[in-house]
């Protein structure tokens, strides 16, 4: 249902981008924004996931840095049977965490300092095995999308303001114009915060049977989300635009599931996750992150030498 509901909102969004651009300059407008959604979306295809990295000051960790995150992202991937992500870290003391990139195999995770700190093994292998899911459902490259389109309708309810013309022209007038400007973008905005939201519970079931440990995840979803009003995250709050990519609203403004939220109601995402687990009979993971990861199981390690046990308050 949530991906018939995606695809109808996306379908919707498109829509409204196309319609707004007829309004603006007709037939010719409606392909001058056709035109300008191709090349803002090539754009972000290519460049938009190596943009936010920056702009949050990422660092990218291998199996020899981090050896006890990596092991674990590796073998989270294996059971979700995608490659290997490239892994970050971001040193902000906020828990929280995000993914991106166009495809699975140029995708990357992103973990907060904060993250490791404050949650358990099994809350962290939680939350990756949810930016995984996101990952396989190709969610990164849809927000990017709908982010894009979003902000195109917006340019061009902008642009109306030059290319208005008057009634007796068939143009949409000043007073057509300035509710353009207003409730286009704003339509667009919601669209794209629905959208935002349905993603985040499935990535919420993926992510729950990725690890097996739908109450780990829930956990950490209530963590980060009290962490999260209490540890301010300037670099999100200084690019608001990017709140949507992580697996808590990074905002300190953020409010509960309400029309202008990017994310679900916290205590609606955990009840789901419960009720999967009574569902299945069981919190505990497959093959297990409760005693760890097997070593054995993850394959060579990547320029040669032994895996190492897993070090910090997390492992």
């Amino acid at each position: 249902m949530n991906y018939l509901r995606t695809a109808i909102l996306l379908a919707g969004m498109t829509a409204l981008f196309m319609a707004v651009g007829f309004l603006v300059g007709g037939s010719g407008g409606m392909m001058v924004a056709l035109a300008v959604a191709v090349a803002t979306n090539l754009f972000a295809y290519f460049r938009s996931g190596d943009m936010v990295l920056g702009m949050y000051g990422a660092r990218e960790v291998d199996a020899a840095s981090e050896p006890g995150l990596y092991a674990m992202t590796a073998e989270l991937a294996r059971r979700a049977g995608l490659p290997m992500p490239r892994l970050y870290l971001i040193d902000n003391p906020q828990p929280n965490a995000f993914a991106t990139g166009p495809n699975p195999q140029n995708a990357a995770v992103a973990v907060h300092t904060g993250l490791l700190q404050i949650l358990s093994r099994d809350e962290v292998a939680g939350v990756i095995a949810h930016e995984l899911a996101h990952i396989k459902h190709r969610d990164t490259l849809l927000m990017t999308v709908t982010a894009t389109i979003a902000g195109a309708v917006s340019m061009l309810a902008n642009f109306g303001m030059f290319f208005s013309g008057n009634r007796n022209n068939n143009g949409i007038g000043p007073l057509g114009t300035i509710l353009l400007m207003i409730l286009a973008p704003f339509a667009a905005m919601i669209v794209q915060m629905a959208i935002s939201r349905a993603r985040e519970y499935e990535a919420d079931r993926g992510g729950a049977d990725i690890s097996g440990q739908p109450l780990a995840l829930a956990s950490s979803l209530a963590k980060i989300h009290n962490a999260a009003h209490q540890i301010p995250n300037m670099a999100a709050e200084a690019h608001p635009a990017t709140a949507h990519m992580f697996i808590i609203n990074p905002l300190s403004g953020a409010r509960m599931d309400n029309l202008f939220s990017t994310h679900p109601d916290t205590e609606n995402r955990i009840a789901a996750l419960e009720e999967i687990a009574r569902r299945s009979g069981s919190g505990r993971p497959r093959g297990g992150f409760v005693e760890g990861v097997r070593l054995e199981d993850l394959g060579p390690r990547p320029g040669g030498g032994p895996w190492e046990r897993p070090k910090g308050p997390w492992g």
